[in-house]
């Protein structure tokens, strides 16, 4: 247990001008997609703020955890963390997914949390290309 607990630490420990990038990254990232949502009429984060603790607290981390791994590896296992936060984000009613929505007209409504942790999983791969890229022409 303390092995893993020291290779955790150690993929968290890195530089805070690539932990700013990441949060700089994935805020704008999440107040695009729940502007998409609301306009879309998908779905929506009940509060604003639910985009700072959804991807800076909750999705930066696990980026972080997740960047050395291949795509497939980071797919996969992002697809268990999205899981949990649609789960979470739907039985506390933090977000709202619009009625008839196209989503559930397209998979039905039992599918929707399902469909959304599917398409959110790529963010870990996709965020970690782009944020790799862009912290490599910066630094």
């Amino acid at each position: 247990m303390k092995s893993l607990l020291h290779r955790l630490k150690a993929r968290l420990d890195v530089d805070r001008r690539l932990v700013l990038l990441y949060c700089l990254v994935y805020f704008v990232w999440g107040l695009a997609m729940n502007w998409v949502g609301i306009q879309l009429e998908i779905a929506k984060f009940e509060h604003w703020w639910q985009v700072f603790t959804c991807y800076i607290l909750y999705m930066v981390p696990i980026s972080l955890l997740l960047r050395k791994l291949p795509f497939y590896a980071q797919y996969a296992y992002g697809l268990v963390a999205m899981g949990i936060l649609e789960f979470g984000g739907y039985y506390f009613e933090t977000s709202y997914a619009y009625p008839d929505n196209i989503i559930e007209q397209t998979f039905g409504i039992r599918n929707f949390a399902l469909a959304m942790a599917l398409f959110f999983a790529f963010y870990f791969p996709l965020g970690n290309w782009a944020v790799g890229k862009l912290y490599a022409r910066i630094t």
